[in-house]
């Protein structure tokens, strides 16, 4: 159980509710720190200006202003709503990484990388199928 497990978050549901609410890749990659094969979410190529959720809680974590192509795979961003993700040390897979997750509910969106562009320098590489995106009113 990692730091994140053990947090309460405003938002909760029990695990039946987890499942009933997201697919099951969304429940793997959210719940259980899954990742999704780069390049499979049509997210990763979306350029419409609008805004990026969690698909856990809904709460609003990127605009669509601050997402870059990375060539990673991942839809990448490099600055996120202020106060939407938190952040933890994840030291799966033999290496040390920084987690994000939503602040919100918890749930494991990706990791945070420190070769984005500016002003951050930072890379949110962040799975697309734990997103909603909802295009901008013209």
């Amino acid at each position: 159980m990692s730091a994140v497990d053990e947090k309460r978050f405003p938002f909760t549901l029990s695990e039946a509710e987890w499942r009933k609410r997201l697919t099951p890749e969304q429940y793997a990659i959210l719940r259980e720190h899954a990742t999704e094969r780069p390049g499979s979410c049509a997210l990763n190529y979306e350029k419409r200006a609008g805004s990026f959720s969690c698909a856990g809680c809904d709460q609003l974590l990127f605009v669509s202003n601050t997402k870059f192509e990375s060539g990673t795979g991942w839809p990448s961003f490099n600055d996120p709503v202020d106060g939407a993700i938190d952040t933890s040390i994840d030291r799966s897979h033999g290496m040390i990484r920084i987690e994000a997750h939503c602040s919100n509910c918890g749930g494991h969106l990706g990791h945070v990388f420190e070769d984005g562009p500016p002003p951050t320098g930072l890379r949110y590489c962040i799975n697309g199928e734990v997103l909603n995106f909802k295009p901008a009113v013209d």
